[in-house]
C-alpha cells in the first residue's frame, strides 16, 4: 500500500479541449496542443465520468454451472457538463459547427436539427496530486447522448453530454499520459 498513489484531478484551466477529428494528436502531457483544439471552457464541479466496463454473455453448462464468459462489448464513454453555455466552441459541439453562426457583433443564432453530429478529438487535462500531470487523448468520438437542459435560477444551465469513443486505426478509444 502506497497513499502516494491516491489521486484526485483537478482541471487545468479549460480542461476539455476539441478538434476536428485528423487534427495532431498530442503524444505526451507536455505536448502543446495542435491550434485546431479550442477549449470547452468550465466543465461543472460533477467532472469528467469515464464509462469503460466490458459487458459480457455468460455461457451456462446442464446442471447451471458458468463454463465460460464472453466479452460481447467495451463501450468507452465520457460524461461531463458545459456550463460556458454561450462559449460558441460550446454550442458547435452540443449542436453542430454548421448549427451554430456568430455575427460579427458577437450575437449567436443556433438551428437545433436531427443532423448527425460529427466525430472529433478531444483533449483533457487535469493535474494530478503532486503537480502530476494527466492527459487523456481521444482520438475519436461523437456526441451520442445529451441529458435534458433545465434553465431555472438556482443552478447554472449545462449541457450534459456523453461522447462514445470508437477504435481509432490502431484499434483503441482512448490514451492516457502521466508525468
Amino acid at each position: 500500500m502506497d497513499a502516494t498513489k491516491v489521486n484526485v484531478g483537478k482541471p487545468t484551466g479549460g480542461a476539455i479541449s476539441v478538434a476536428s477529428f485528423g487534427t495532431t494528436l498530442p503524444t505526451t502531457t507536455a505536448e502543446a496542443l495542435a491550434e485546431a483544439f479550442v477549449s470547452l471552457g468550465y466543465i461543472s464541479d460533477a467532472g469528467l465520468v469515464n464509462g469503460n466496463s466490458p459487458s459480457n454473455t455468460d455461457i451456462k453448462a446442464w446442471g447451471g454451472d458458468t463454463v465460460i464468459s464472453i466479452q460481447t462489448e467495451k463501450p468507452d464513454t465520457f460524461r461531463f457538463s458545459l456550463i460556458e453555455t454561450t462559449n460558441p466552441a460550446v454550442l458547435k459541439t452540443v449542436y453542430g459547427d454548421s448549427n451554430v453562426e456568430v455575427g460579427e457583433d458577437g450575437a449567436i443564432s443556433i438551428k437545433a436539427n436531427s443532423k448527425e453530429p460529427d466525430y472529433k478529438s478531444y483533449v483533457v487535462d487535469m493535474i494530478l496530486k503532486g503537480d502530476k500531470l494527466k492527459r487523456i487523448v481521444i482520438p475519436y468520438a461523437k456526441i451520442t447522448a445529451i441529458a435534458d437542459i433545465t434553465y431555472s435560477d438556482s443552478a447554472a444551465v449545462g449541457y450534459e453530454v456523453t461522447l462514445t469513443a470508437v477504435p481509432d486505426t490502431a484499434g483503441n478509444t482512448h490514451y492516457e499520459y502521466i508525468k
